[in-house]
């Protein structure tokens, strides 16, 4: 039996003094379902406003794409044993 036969089964057997309650928590748990998480407003207006695709400039695009190929061994990553050989390879 699925589980909205077995909810069924049960509301059937309720007193009819809790069924109102039980519709009333119905109402609720469609209502949870149908909101939409706020999104933030920084990441919003970056999103077409009527597809609500994500629209990056060029330099943002270029990075997903890099980071992408370094993630999938494409270009070789560097990794630094501390924050000074970093800085070492930003200033060269």
């Amino acid at each position: 039996m699925s589980n909205t036969e077995l909810l069924i089964e049960e509301i059937k057997t309720l007193p009819e003094i809790y069924t109102t309650e039980v519709l009333d928590f119905v109402g609720y748990l469609k209502e949870k379902s149908n909101k939409q998480k706020p999104e933030c407003p920084i990441c919003a207006q970056y999103r077409d406003p009527k597809t609500g695709e994500p629209l990056y400039n060029a330099e943002t695009l270029a990075a997903f794409k890099e980071g992408d190929a370094m993630l999938n061994g494409d270009i070789p990553a560097n990794w630094h044993n501390s924050i000074n050989d970093l800085d070492k390879m930003l200033v060269m």
